[in-house]
C-alpha cells in the first residue's frame, strides 16, 4: 500500500455479506468497530489483512456456500504467507460454532451476530495467540451498548437497527436459534444515530428487525413512561430535520397493531410500502408453520392498512411445498394472492433446516411438485407486479435520487413504493427528492422524465 505514513499504516478489510438487510447493516457496523484499529475497506479479498465472511442461514445450502468460500480464502491466506486473518460472522457462524474451525482450520475467528462488537478484542487475542477463537453467545443488549454511537455512511439512504431476535418460533425458521430472543434498542440511542445520519445527508432510513414491528424500546429519558411502539418511534423520527422518508422491515402479522396502522395514515414520512410476510394462504399450513395468524386475519390487516393509507403498496413472502401441503392448500395461497394484489413478493420452495420442527414433519413433497407450484405462484406474482408498475405510467412521483445510472447522463432513484426509477438528469441531483413523470415500466423498474430541477441544485 503506497501513500502517506498514515495510509501505509492502514490495514485492509474486506467483508463478504450474504443474506438479509440485517446482515448488510451488521457489515456496516463491523466496519465501524474496526475503523479505530486502522482497518480500511479494500476492493478484493486478496488485498485484505482481515476478511470477514458475514453469513446467512436462511436459504438452502447456505453452509455449503460458506465452506466453498472459505476454501478459496484458505488458498489466498497461504499465498499471503499467512498474513490474512479470516473471520466468519453471522448466522452460519452461530449455528456451526466450533464445527467451522474443525472443518476449516484456516478460519481464525468465529462470531455470532450478537458478538461482532467484540471483534477488536478477539483480533487482539488472536494476534497474541491466546484466548478463545469462538464467540457465539447471545448478548444483544451488550452489543447495542458497545457499538459506536456514530456511523460513517455514503449516500442518502441508510439502515437503522431497532430490534433483533425472534420469539415466534415458526417451525421452518432458524432465526430464533441464530439471532436469539427479541430485544429492542432504546429510543434515545436510535434517535442519536438517526440524527447523526441526517447530518451526513441521509434522507431515507429503513428501520430493521427480525420482527421490526415487535419493537418496544424504552422511551426517551426526557419523557419516561411505558416502552414505545414502532408507530410512536416512526412519528418521532419523522420530526428529525433532514429525514424525509421512513421505511421498516421485516414485519409479522401478529405484531401489526392499531397504532402502527394509524401511523401509516398520519405520518407522511412513513412511506406507502408495507412488507408483511404471510407465507401461506392455507389456515392448516399456517398452523403447521406456527405462524399464529389465519389467512382472514391477514386479509383484515391489509384492509385496515389500506383504509388508513389507500395508496399503499403491499409486499410479502411465500413458502410453497411445506410438508403436508395439499393441492387445496396451495390453491388457498393462490386465492389469497388474487384477493390481496401485491406490488412485489418473494417466493421460495420449502427446504429443510436442520434442528427446526418442520424438518422432522411427515409429508415432505417431491422437488417436482414444489417446482410446479413455485412456477405457478411466481407467474401470478409477476403478473401483479407488472400490472402495479404499469399503473404508475403517466403519474408524477417524488423520487429520491440515489446515484448515477448505467447510461451516460442517466440517474436512478427510488419511488415511494420502493421501485427503481431511471431518468436523465444532472449528477447534482444525487441525494435530492425530485418529481419524475413515469413514461415506461417493466417488471423490475420504471423509466421517467425529470419534470423540473430544484432551484437548490441549479
Amino acid at each position: 500500500m503506497t501513500g502517506t505514513p498514515e495510509e501505509k499504516s492502514l490495514k485492509g478489510l474486506f467483508i463478504r455479506t450474504y443474506g438479509c438487510q440485517m446482515n448488510v447493516y451488521d457489515s456496516e457496523r463491523i466496519r465501524d468497530v474496526l475503523r479505530p484499529l486502522g482497518y480500511a475497506p479494500v476492493e478484493a479479498p486478496e488485498a485484505a489483512d482481515l476478511v470477514v465472511v458475514n453469513t446467512c442461514h436462511i436459504r438452502e445450502k447456505a453452509t455449503e456456500k460458506v465452506y466453498s468460500e472459505l476454501g478459496q480464502l484458505k488458498r489466498m491466506k497461504e499465498a499471503s504467507g499467512g498474513r490474512m486473518t479470516i473471520a466468519v460472522a453471522g448466522c452460519v457462524a452461530q449455528a456451526e460454532g466450533e464445527e467451522l474451525i474443525r472443518r476449516q482450520p484456516a478460519v481464525d475467528l468465529v462470531l455470532g451476530p450478537q458478538a461482532y462488537h467484540k471483534l477488536p478484542e478477539m483480533i487482539a487475542r488472536a494476534s497474541r495467540a491466546i484466548g478463545d477463537r469462538l464467540e457465539t453467545e447471545f448478548d444483544t443488549i451488550e452489543k447495542f451498548d458497545a457499538l459506536p454511537k456514530t456511523r460513517e455512511v455514503d449516500g442518502p439512504t441508510a439502515f437503522v437497527s431497532v430490534q433483533e431476535g425472534c420469539d415466534k418460533f415458526c417451525t421452518f425458521c432458524v432465526v430464533p436459534y441464530t439471532r436469539g430472543a427479541e430485544i429492542s434498542r432504546r429510543v434515545d440511542d436510535i434517535v442519536f444515530e438517526t440524527r447523526s445520519l441526517a447530518s451526513q445527508g441521509v434522507r431515507e432510513i429503513t428501520l430493521l428487525g427480525q420482527n421490526v414491528n415487535a419493537f418496544h424500546g424504552p422511551a426517551p429519558v426526557i419523557e419516561g413512561g411505558d416502552d414505545w411502539t414502532l408507530g410512536q418511534l416512526c412519528r418521532h423520527l419523522s420530526k428529525i430535520g433532514g429525514i424525509e422518508r421512513i421505511r421498516y422491515t421485516t414485519s409479522h402479522p401478529r405484531d401489526m397493531d392499531d397504532d402502527l396502522i394509524s401511523a401509516h395514515g398520519d405520518t407522511p414520512a412513513l412511506m406507502p410500502f408495507l412488507h408483511l410476510p404471510v407465507q401461506s394462504g392455507s389456515d392448516r399450513i399456517l398452523k403447521a408453520m406456527n405462524r399464529g395468524h389465519t389467512a382472514d386475519h391477514y386479509r383484515d390487516i391489509i384492509a385496515r392498512v389500506r383504509q388508513a393509507r389507500p395508496d399503499i403498496a403491499v409486499a410479502s413472502d411465500f413458502i410453497v411445498g411445506f410438508p403436508g401441503e395439499s393441492d387445496a392448500d396451495f390453491e388457498a395461497t393462490m386465492q389469497l394472492v388474487r384477493d390481496i394484489g401485491y406490488a412485489i413478493a418473494y417466493s421460495f420452495k420449502y427446504s429443510s433446516r436442520p434442528g427446526t420442527p418442520a424438518a422432522e414433519m411427515h409429508g415432505h413433497l417431491s422437488e417436482v411438485v414444489k417446482d410446479e407450484r413455485l412456477q405457478a405462484l411466481q407467474g401470478l406474482l409477476r403478473e401483479q407486479q407488472t400490472e402495479f408498475n404499469a399503473s404508475q405510467i403517466g403519474k408524477s412521483l417524488p423520487v429520491l435520487v440515489t446515484g448515477k445510472g448505467r447510461n451516460p447522463g442517466q440517474m436512478h432513484g427510488r419511488s415511494p413504493y420502493l421501485q427503481a426509477v431511471h431518468f436523465e438528469g444532472p449528477e447534482s441531483l444525487n441525494g435530492k427528492i425530485v418529481d419524475v413523470k413515469i413514461v415506461g415500466a417493466s417488471l423490475n423498474s420504471l423509466t421517467g422524465e425529470l419534470m423540473r430541477v430544484p432551484e437548490a441544485v441549479l
